[in-house]
């Protein structure tokens, strides 16, 4: 006899790289857009607020905010091409850290947790930046590229989790979820 599915978690998020890092895991989920505003650049600050602004009932809600730090600098969303092509020459050739906050919640406790993945991009030509720009993949995507896509061209090395660079320290997920929910969703 099987076991009974899982009770879907609620993923405070729209991110369609969150949803497909969920479906490779075969983790059941729900998606709830967040009613919450960043302020700052916390980003277990913004995890926790964008779980806590759900009302999960007995389920747990996931909240997961990502960040591209370079020399204490952080580089968000670009607002234009400029941007965008300024980021990426600043990354080229050097070392920088994506910084997860994630947030699981249910109504009697709270885990809150901060998740960091060295990236080094090799160096960029002119021609590597004016190649990837075309692509358009910076636009919407913290530190203006995506790894998941034609960014990956841009990386010499990663340490840590991959998946943390696409949108969801995905270890960390999986260990709370095995030591919260042991063998409820597959893991523990």
């Amino acid at each position: 006899m099987s076991a009974p599915p899982a009770t879907p978690l609620l993923l405070a998020s729209t991110s369609p790289q969150r949803r497909a890092i969920l479906e490779q895991l075969r983790i059941p989920f729900e998606v709830c857009a967040p009613n919450y505003v960043e302020h700052g650049d916390d980003p277990v600050e913004h995890a926790a607020g964008k779980a806590r602004s759900i009302d999960g009932g007995h389920r747990p809600v996931l909240g997961v905010d990502t960040i591209v730090v370079l020399e204490r600098d952080v580089l968000g969303k670009p607002r234009d091409a400029s941007e965008a092509e300024a980021m990426l020459e600043r990354l080229g050739g050097r070392t920088h850290e994506v910084v997860s906050g994630l947030c699981l919640r249910t109504e009697a406790w709270e885990e809150l947790h901060r998740e960091v993945t060295r990236v080094t991009f090799r160096p960029l030509t002119p021609r590597d930046l004016a190649h990837y720009m075309s692509t358009g993949e910076w636009e919407g995507r913290a530190g203006a590229y995506a790894i998941q896509a034609f960014g990956a061209s841009l990386v010499e090395r990663i340490e840590g989790d991959y998946l943390n660079v696409v949108g969801l320290p995905a270890a960390l997920l999986v260990r709370l979820l095995a030591e919260r929910f042991a063998g409820t969703y597959g893991f523990g």
